[in-house]
């Protein structure tokens, strides 16, 4: 059973989703908070599998709150997932780099809302490839300084390559693709190298290529 936990300010918003999420098989909503005090309480309290999070919310906001659960230990399995209005909200990039593993618009279709639950509460990052390459290019200008952190020296060489495919947006498909090798390989590649760096997921590796240098947005298409 993945077990949901709805952070919004919006009553009716949160009503909505946990109707449609309720009515799946193997997902429940097992709380709603409507601040972001709230939400990291009921993180603490119920451990959710994903917590879908608004980012703009009275008092504490969704961006904080995202970090303080990201940075709790005992809350390492939580998968946030940002809720914004729009694409490219401006808080998204720095929501992801706080360790949300991706996001969605609130109008988005009720299949791809169930699906990215799952896809959330398997690990994965909401994030595709094309997603990837605007937010870099948005926000990166907006970001730190690029600085080559000593943990990339745990990495192979063709971890380090994977890593700055992973940062381009690539899928695992693509990435295989690229490097000749099969998908469950370049998977491999990828898993290994989130391990070495610590990354909870795909998303947070994206924002660590950038940061690292890696990646930088001139190469983005």
């Amino acid at each position: 059973m993945i077990r949901v936990v709805l952070a919004d300010d919006q009553v009716l918003v949160r009503a909505g989703f946990r109707a449609l999420l309720d009515a799946q098989d193997g997902v429940e909503v097992v709380g709603e908070a409507g601040t972001g005090d709230e939400a990291v309480d009921l993180a603490r309290r119920v451990r959710p599998d994903v917590l879908l999070m608004d980012i703009r919310m009275p008092g504490l906001d969704g961006l904080e709150a995202t970090r303080r659960i990201t940075a709790d230990a005992a809350l390492a399995d939580v998968r946030i997932v940002i809720l914004t209005t729009f694409e490219l909200d401006e808080y998204v990039f720095e929501a992801l780099r706080g360790g949300a593993s991706g996001f969605l618009v609130k109008d988005t279709e009720p299949v791809e809302l169930v699906a990215a639950v799952r896809a959330a509460a398997r690990g994965d990052a909401l994030l595709s490839p094309g997603v990837t390459r605007r937010l870099i290019a948005e926000f990166a200008a907006r970001a730190k300084e690029p600085v080559v952190a000593p943990r990339l020296n745990a990495l192979t060489d063709r971890e380090r390559e994977v890593m700055t495919l992973v940062g381009e947006g690539l899928s695992n498909d693509e990435i295989a693709a690229r490097l000749v090798v099969s998908p469950a390989t370049a998977k491999t590649h990828v898993s290994r190298t989130m391990i070495k760096l610590g990354a909870r997921d795909r998303a947070q590796l994206v924002v660590f290529a950038y940061e690292s240098g890696l990646v930088k947005p001139g190469w983005l298409p």
